[in-house]
């Protein structure tokens, strides 16, 4: 879409160019560190959480400055001074939900989302520290629409709202993105040489969710790889018969793609839409951070 290769993951460093920058993000990660109430409730988060992978940022920083100083071979890695001038995506919560969901009652998750936030801004400042200035912040999306919280956890009619969606599980995604814009704001008051972007990924989401069919989208709470109980690419045992959860021919037509997941065509229906700024806070411009 703008023309730039996608981000090579950290931790697939083995003959791996991060010339364009590098990607930490870790499947199942959340913000907030694994405690023994997300362990033994059977949440299981992934362990790389968000300092991880703030520290994983910090010692690739120092050792792409050691190579450069001791002049060996760097044409896949960054230079140092691009590290002030990149382009730094956060795009976290909804793990931290779906595991709040999971094993804690909806009154609780709402008590647990300014332990996130503060986690999360905690991220902000350390990166700031390492020579950060521009951040591309995203808000998390309304999971009370992904199919597999509609499945898992049927609403009441009075729970549901005109797209089939869970309403409580919605208000707790819009508690935190509340808590996350207001959690922003104070960040650009507190870094004044920093550049935040605040990116209302919700409002694109929904908008899409409940303008599916004028979009060429089919029910926006179906999936088309894999079919309950078996999820997508595994098989299962139905009736003694052992089914595996393929998927569909027409993924474009869908907006999810395994009922957690977006497909490709609703991601790219949202980027677009992104990009055109209509769902995007721009803050105060600070500097220009173009090269």
């Amino acid at each position: 879409m703008l023309g730039l290769p996608y981000l090579s993951a950290y931790l697939d460093s083995i003959g791996t160019s991060f010339r364009h920058g590098a990607n930490f993000a870790a499947a199942g990660s959340t913000v907030q560190p694994a405690d023994a109430k997300m362990l033994q409730g059977g949440g299981r988060p992934n362990p790389l959480a968000l300092v991880v992978q703030i520290r994983q940022f910090e010692q690739f920083k120092a050792r792409t400055a050691d190579l450069y100083k001791q002049g060996k071979s760097k044409s896949g890695l960054p230079r140092p001074e691009d590290f002030s001038k990149a382009l730094y995506t956060m795009d976290s919560g909804q793990n931290d939900l779906d595991v709040g969901i999971r094993i804690m009652k909806e009154e609780e998750v709402l008590t647990y989302i300014p332990n996130i936030i503060d986690e999360f801004a905690s991220a902000i400042k350390k990166l700031h520290q390492l020579g950060a200035r521009a951040f591309w912040i995203h808000n998390t999306g309304p999971i009370g629409c992904l199919p597999f919280y509609v499945i898992n956890y049927p609403p009441e009619p009075s729970n549901a709202d005109q797209n089939g969606c869970v309403i409580s599980f919605n208000s707790i995604a819009q508690e935190f993105n509340n808590q996350l814009k207001d959690k922003v704001s104070q960040l650009r008051t507190q870094l004044q040489d920093v550049y935040i972007t605040f990116v209302d990924i919700y409002s694109a989401k929904y908008t899409l969710i409940s303008e599916a069919k004028e979009h060429g989208f089919t029910n926006p709470l179906q999936y088309c790889c894999g079919d309950f109980p078996m999820g997508c690419g595994r098989s299962a045992v139905v009736n003694g018969t052992e089914i595996f959860g393929g998927s569909f021919n027409n993924p474009q037509e869908y907006i999810s793609w395994d009922s957690i997941h977006y497909t490709e065509a609703a991601n790219n229906w949202v980027a677009n839409h992104i990009l055109e700024g209509s769902f995007s806070d721009l803050g105060p411009a600070i500097y220009n951070t173009t090269r």
